[in-house]
C-alpha cells in the first residue's frame, strides 16, 4: 500500500515541477514581446525632444523674438527674474565667467535670460539688467500669455511666494538649459554642479 500511496504523490510533484517551468517560460516570453515591442524606459533623447519649441518674447529694445532668431547657433538659456536676490545673479555670472573661460569658443553660443516676471521686468528693465554681467546677454521679456507658453514648453517651474508687506519673490528654475544648433535640448547645468563639469558641457554644446 505504501508503494502505491507514493507514486500518486510523485506525481503530483512531477507535475507542479512541469507547471512552474511552463509559467516561468510564459513570463520570459511575455517580457521579450514587452521589450520588443517598444516598452523601454525613456532614454535621454526622448527627454530632449520634449523640451522647447517654438515661442514669442520681446527683446530688451522692444523688438519681437522668436526661436528662429537663435537657429543655427547653440545657446545656454536660463529662467529667472531681474529682482532674483542670489540663484540669478550667481549663475549668470557663472555663465559670463565659463564663456571668458573657453576662449575664442565662448563666441560659438549665446546665452539667453528669460524672465518670469513680466509684471516687474520690462524690456528696459531686462536690457540693464543683462549688461551688468560684462558679456553679451540676450534678455527677454512677454506677456503673461508669452512667458507661460515657453516656461511650459522647456518645463520650467516658477511660482510667486508672497512677501512682507505686498512684495513677492519668485520660486523658479534654476538650471541652465543648453539647446543645440538645430534648438534641441543637449543638456544641463545645474546650479550646484561643478565648474569642471559646466566647462565640459559648453565645449561639447559647441563641437
Amino acid at each position: 500500500m505504501s508503494g502505491e500511496g507514493q507514486q500518486p504523490a510523485e506525481a503530483v510533484r512531477s507535475f507542479r515541477m512541469i507547471l512552474w517551468l511552463v509559467v516561468a517560460l510564459v513570463a520570459c516570453l511575455g517580457l521579450v514581446a514587452w521589450f520588443g515591442s517598444g516598452h523601454k524606459p525613456r532614454e535621454a533623447s526622448d527627454y530632449g525632444n520634449a523640451v522647447g519649441g517654438p515661442f514669442t518674447l520681446v527683446g530688451a529694445d522692444g523688438s519681437t523674438v522668436t526661436e528662429k532668431d537663435f537657429a543655427g547657433k547653440p545657446y545656454a538659456i536660463f529662467f529667472g527674474f531681474t529682482r532674483c536676490p542670489d540663484v540669478c545673479p550667481t549663475t549668470l555670472s557663472r555663465m559670463a565667467r565659463l564663456r571668458q573661460q573657453m576662449g575664442a569658443e565662448g563666441d560659438k553660443f549665446r546665452i539667453v535670460f528669460v524672465s518670469v516676471d513680466p509684471e516687474r521686468d520690462r524690456p528696459a528693465d531686462i536690457g540693464a539688467y543683462v549688461d551688468l554681467f560684462g558679456t553679451p546677454i540676450v534678455g527677454l521679456t512677454g506677456s503673461d500669455e508669452q512667458i507661460a507658453r515657453i516656461v511650459k514648453a522647456w518645463h520650467v517651474f516658477y511660482q510667486k511666494v508672497p512677501q512682507p508687506g505686498g512684495d513677492y519673490t519668485i520660486d523658479h528654475t534654476a538650471s541652465v538649459f543648453l539647446m543645440d544648433r538645430a534648438g534641441k535640448l543637449q543638456s544641463i547645468i545645474d546650479h550646484h554642479e561643478a565648474e569642471a563639469s559646466a566647462l565640459a558641457k559648453l565645449h561639447r554644446l559647441v563641437g
